[in-house]
């Protein structure tokens, strides 16, 4: 269903440079069509074909959680099971009170989404246009150019530091008309950290009129700071927050952006599709456990470095990460890898062409990094 443009969106959009041939794909993002778009989602992504793979697979291609949600979730889950027939507008409203008062901001300044990749395509209608570019990272998580570049905005990408951190200062000189820049911290898909200084000088710095959006999914699973004090202090920042990560909620549906309201309005004007109430019933429980996201933390740490070991133990180079990814270089075409490792039942991630020897691998349980470890020896032999 591609959704129809008011005469004030088309007029909005042609006084920002877009032509009248444009409106077809940005009403096909705007619409529920979008979700069959290529760029939607992290799923597309991982997975821009269908994979048919076997039900003793290791998954580990799309930066999915295997322990899912917490039990409180997955009890709150199926006692909403018999109000399926009913809207329950309210389970919406919960999980946005609870996340202002942990964050410490106003109602107003959170918007609950299905997931994270809604908003994101919606500040990039609102923010960019053929004339006001998109700044990104690269390699980066490449859901925001790619819905840029369906629309007809530039997309600059600026290459991460010697640190694999976001380069924020040829960023900020990417383009004096920049209308978004995107941070994804810490970084997908290298996992790495920008400091949050330097975050701060962006949004300091950056130019005039632009919007800084900062994407902490992977966030809670590296323990960094968050950056919900800049909303707080109403600058031109819009944050992300997904469930998905580190809650385990990839397939349920749950997510934030916090911003002021001018630029919530913005972002909200392209949808108002009501909540999976599953989705926010599990979001509610999940926010109440104190000790989930600390464990989660710990245990996707203490597989992670493990894997780290074994690379040092055999001399196989990668980048480290403080999230549930990694890249790791295997010194060749990384297609030919990642099919190697499926014919050993192992699904490991994509390729960036920034970087095309460098696969990415998602951090699973422990029993499935042994299997991806004995199978990547096999295939690098």
């Amino acid at each position: 269903m591609t959704a129809v443009l008011t005469q004030q969106q088309k007029l909005d959009f042609l006084n920002r440079g877009f032509s009248r041939r444009s409106f077809g794909r940005i009403a096909a993002m705007m619409g529920a069509g979008a979700a069959a778009l290529p760029f939607f989602n992290e799923p597309a992504l991982a997975q821009l074909s269908k994979i048919d793979a076997p039900p003793d697979a290791v998954m580990i291609n799309a930066n999915e959680n295997p322990l899912g949600p917490c039990k409180e979730a997955r009890e709150a889950v199926a006692k909403m099971i018999p109000y399926g027939g009913r809207y329950r507008y309210n389970e919406e409203d919960r999980v946005q009170t609870l996340l202002s008062e942990q964050e410490g901001l106003k109602a107003s300044y959170v918007r609950i989404h299905a997931g994270s990749s809604g908003p994101l395509h919606q500040a990039v209608l609102a923010f960019t246009s053929p004339t006001k570019p998109l700044v990104m990272a690269d390699p980066g998580y490449e859901a925001g150019g790619r819905a840029a570049g369906f629309i007809g905005a530039p997309v600059i990408k600026v290459p991460l530091t010697k640190d694999y951190a976001h380069d924020v200062k040829a960023m900020a000189a990417a383009s004096p008309n920049a209308g978004l820049i995107y941070i994804c911290n810490p970084n997908n898909p290298t996992g790495t950290l920008t400091p949050q200084e330097d975050i701060r000088w962006l949004v300091a710095n950056k130019p005039k009129n632009c919007v800084v959006m900062i994407d902490e999914a992977y966030t809670h699973i590296a323990g960094a700071p968050f950056n919900s004090d800049l909303v707080a202090a109403d600058k031109d920042v819009v944050i992300l927050r997904t469930f998905s990560k580190i809650y385990g909620m990839a397939g349920l549906r749950a997510g934030a952006a916090l911003a002021r309201p001018d630029l919530q309005a913005k972002i909200g004007g392209f949808s108002g599709t009501m909540m999976p109430i599953t989705g926010m019933a599990a979001a509610s429980a999940s926010l109440q456990v104190k000790s989930l996201v600390p464990e989660r933390r710990k245990y996707i740490a203490g597989v992670r470095e493990s894997v780290f070991e074994f690379f040092e133990k055999h001399n196989i180079d990668y980048v480290r990460s403080v999230s549930n990814c990694f890249m790791v270089d295997v010194k060749r075409p990384g297609d030919q890898v990642i099919r190697a490792m499926r014919d050993e039942k192992v699904y490991i991630g994509r390729i960036w062409p920034a970087w095309p020897t460098h696969v990415r691998v998602t951090v699973g349980t422990e029993e499935e990094m042994d299997k991806f470890k004995a199978a990547f020896l096999k295939v690098m032999a």
